[in-house]
């Protein structure tokens, strides 16, 4: 899977930070560790940011990614660029925990997030954009979309099934809270402005995430444990035998008495065709002949 020591091999992230960088972490007065883990463990979660933090960590980046479209030399313009990915972490982390619980490791998650923040780091224009959080979660977005679908389907619906089924999954619990109940089809389609139809189809999707494996316990009594395999029936072969006897029977009845005695011969007395010949006073090549006009008639009912 996607490496974990350090954010990125090529980004630098890990590494001691520049010396002539002013935007170091704060409270950290050790050198980082260069784990993503030790990094996730020191910076909060966007969504729970307060609007003065917020603010400081938007001016922050800002001065960063400005002092790295400044810099002089690659090892300066690395280190303002590693310091905005840090300061922005939590944001990444929090658009990969969109996609929890959906089949995909979260921290393959992440480590997508954070890959895609130094890609946005690394080709946002100073000069031309603003706010880099307008510009940076709409691309980490984007990259854990497709992560997640390239990853997360065992069978795989059409795209557009695959986004509605997303969509869903936030509206229905909006709905469930002002209905006080599971919202049906129609009242989700309604919701989202879409066709029913496809809303069923979306809904169709949800087991296409995490298979249910048949060796899964589905009880247990008396410390036995039942597997969902143990409840899945076996083919009935008795039953489809029991079809092929009465649709065979119905066929043969048509047959003249002497194609049936031919029948009864050959396939419930096992004779051979020389012994048909015998039995019923013709030629062995004349009952050959015989078995293949029975045989196309007896094709022809069971298919008509």
């Amino acid at each position: 899977m996607l490496q974990r020591v350090g954010i990125c091999p090529e980004s630098g992230l890990g590494t001691r930070p520049h010396p002539r960088s002013t935007f170091a972490l704060k409270k950290s007065a050790a050198q980082p560790h260069g784990l993503l883990g030790d990094l996730m463990g020191q910076l909060p979660a966007a969504s729970t940011s307060p609007a003065p933090v917020r603010r400081e960590r938007s001016r922050d980046t800002g001065a960063a990614l400005r002092a790295a479209a400044s810099a002089t030399t690659t090892s300066d313009r690395q280190a303002f660029l590693d310091e905005a990915v840090r300061l922005n972490m939590g944001v990444a982390r929090a658009v990969a925990h969109r996609y929890r619980n959906r089949g995909v490791p979260d921290d393959d998650l992440e480590q997508v997030a954070y890959l895609a923040l130094v890609r946005a780091a690394r080709h946002f224009d100073v000069d031309h954009e603003s706010d880099f959080l307008s510009y940076a979660v709409p691309t980490i977005r984007g990259e854990v979309k497709k992560y997640f679908r390239d990853h997360a389907w065992v069978v795989r619906p059409p795209r557009r099934i695959q986004d509605l089924q997303g969509r869903i999954t936030a509206a229905r619990d909006e709905l469930v809270q002002s209905l006080g109940r599971s919202p049906r089809p129609s009242e989700i389609a309604e919701h989202l402005a879409e066709d029913v139809h496809d809303v069923v189809e979306a809904l169709a999707t949800e087991g296409c995430f995490h298979p249910t494996s048949l060796d899964s316990p589905v009880g247990t009594e008396e410390g036995s444990i039942t597997s969902l395999g143990d409840l899945i029936g076996d083919d009935d072969l008795g039953h489809e035998a029991a079809e092929a006897r009465a649709m065979l029977s119905r066929v043969i009845h048509r047959l003249s008495e002497r194609d049936r005695r031919i029948i009864e011969l050959r396939y419930f007395e096992q004779f051979t065709q020389q012994e048909i010949a015998h039995d019923i006073g013709v030629t062995q090549m004349h009952v050959s002949r015989l078995l293949s006009k029975i045989h196309g008639n007896l094709r022809e009912s069971l298919t008509s």
